[in-house]
């Protein structure tokens, strides 16, 4: 039994993970913020910024959402390793998009996590960032135009 309960918590992190970006890109502040326990911290280091608990957290996201004309998130499954109720991992992420003060981003980087088990399901106990390469030369592309109404 251990070794399925083991595949089942692999799989309930990853989808925690992904779970964490799509509310991010669908900028979806109250979900992303449910994914974290009460006690949770998230540090940007490379801005010198930390949040702790899931309204700080809440806030955080929604305030770093803000200062992005448009913003793309991929996220690539990374380690994950087992600890009882608790758990470490990274997943590596890939990030472009445009500032609203008209500023290019793209970069890699890696999310350093740290996973508890809660009676909602795994949750993040702490998420660290780190930019390990950053591009600030402008974007050639743009979002495409909206849609006409019908």
């Amino acid at each position: 039994m251990d070794g399925m309960r083991a595949i089942a918590d692999r799989f309930e992190i990853e989808s925690l993970r992904a779970e964490l970006t799509d509310a991010v890109m669908m900028r979806d502040h109250d979900r992303a913020g449910s994914l974290f326990t009460p006690d949770a911290v998230v540090r940007w280091p490379h801005i010198g910024r930390e949040f702790t608990g899931r309204e700080q957290i809440r806030a955080g996201i929604e305030w770093g959402q803000g200062l992005w004309e448009f913003f793309v998130q991929n996220l690539h499954p990374g380690v994950v390793r087992l600890d009882g109720d608790t758990a470490t991992g990274r997943a590596y992420v890939q990030e472009f998009g445009r500032m609203r003060d008209g500023a290019s981003h793209r970069n890699h980087a890696l999310y350093h996590d740290r996973y508890r088990r809660t009676p909602d399901g795994w949750r993040f106990s702490e998420r660290v960032y780190e930019i390990r390469y950053l591009d600030s030369s402008p974007l050639a592309g743009s979002p495409p135009p909206a849609a006409p109404e019908a």
